[in-house]
């Protein structure tokens, strides 16, 4: 799926990606606070734990947000979706086609 999405959407797009970094950097942050504080291991595991950690999210983060362009927005914004970043009140905001290619890459993606 490599369409351009519509201009309206890509709007709601660039309104929304800040608050959905936001949330994703949070959940990392609470992520690496729970291995950091994990008591049942050394120090040394806890950081392992914690760089693994840093290194798959930062994947994750450069999928769902870097370099955003039109080109890429639906599966960029499936991505962000696949994170569970955006409420349902927020995704509403999208046209009925953009959440329904976002479900269809959800969809491929999960199987």
């Amino acid at each position: 799926m490599s369409r351009a999405i519509h201009e309206s959407d890509w709007k709601v797009l660039r309104q929304l990606e800040p608050i959905a970094l936001e949330r994703f950097c949070q959940q990392v942050l609470s992520e690496i606070s729970r291995f950091a504080s994990d008591t049942n291991k050394t120090s040394h595991e806890r950081y392992l734990a914690v760089f693994k950690l840093i290194e798959m999210r930062d994947r994750e983060l450069a999928n769902a947000f870097n370099n955003l362009r039109r080109s890429t927005a639906l599966q960029q914004l499936a991505c962000i979706q696949s994170h569970e970043l955006l409420t349902e009140e927020e995704m509403s905001r999208f046209s009925a086609e953009t959440r329904a290619a976002v479900q269809s890459l959800l969809a491929i993606w999960r199987a």
